[in-house]
């Protein structure tokens, strides 16, 4: 069925968080966390409309997707795959609010890096 505002959408970004997490399936990679660059992209069920005087409410704070990828991963946990993150930081944000539609993490592990490439993975969850 088709509507006014059934095509709108409201996508909330935060990019480039560089954060230090325990991954990797090499044994150089076991013991000390690596840093990886993390973005995310955030679907929400948009409103109408947003007049100026609309509250935070309407929307979703951005320190929450923040938050996602750095306070909500739990500390001294391995991740044996990136995917593993990437899915830990999706489904916090599925569970912390009804309104996200869609979260799509993409993460970059940088100590692989050898000349500024951009190595890693994107992952996509929707909400079911």
């Amino acid at each position: 069925m088709k509507g006014p505002g059934l095509d709108d959408s409201l996508q909330l970004e935060v990019h480039d968080l560089e954060v230090q997490v325990l991954t990797g399936i090499y044994s150089e990679e076991t013991h000390l966390p690596q840093p990886l660059r993390i973005s995310l992209t955030v679907d929400l069920d948009c409103p109408p409309h947003f007049a100026p005087d609309t509250p935070l409410g309407a929307s979703k704070n951005y320190l929450d997707l923040k938050h996602a990828a750095t306070r909500a991963l739990p500390e001294g946990v391995h991740f044996t795959l990136i995917e593993g993150v990437a899915d830990h930081i999706a489904e916090t944000l599925l569970l912390q609010d009804r309104r996200v539609r869609r979260v799509a993490v993409k993460i970059v592990k940088l100590a692989i890096a050898e000349q500024g490439e951009s190595i890693g993975i994107t992952l996509v969850r929707h909400r079911r």
